[in-house]
């Protein structure tokens, strides 16, 4: 399986000195965490239902972003990407994968949206 994107959580100066690792193939999407107990999550990227990006002002400074991924992963559930560099970049590339791999699958998303009127109320 190759990888193609692959960072190191970075801490609040943009420095890779934690011992998190961030990473995606073309299906999978997984977090690598721990130094004496190492622990791997993963999910499958159809498995993703939204993903949006929040920078704080520390962030921008330090060319940093944080990914919050909406997912229907039963043992990861929400998760966050943090502090990574190129933010923008990789969240638009997951977002294309994402998009991808549901439709190879047949993934469909199951939004209801209902147009309520106001007099329909009273």
């Amino acid at each position: 399986m190759e990888k193609i994107w692959r960072d190191r959580k970075r801490n609040w100066c943009g420095l890779p000195w934690t011992f998190t690792i961030y990473s995606f193939s073309e299906d999978r999407f997984f977090i690598e965490s721990g130094f004496f107990t190492k622990k791997e999550d993963e999910v499958r990227l159809y498995r993703i239902l939204d993903i949006s990006m929040q920078r704080t002002l520390l962030q921008r400074i330090f060319g940093l972003s944080t990914i919050l991924v909406n997912s229907s992963d039963k043992s990861l559930g929400n998760f966050e990407i943090k502090n990574i560099k190129n933010g923008p970049e990789i969240k638009e590339q997951l977002s294309e994968l994402v998009e991808k791999v549901r439709t190879e699958k047949r993934v469909v998303g199951r939004e209801y949206m209902m147009d309520v009127d106001d007099d329909a109320l009273d």
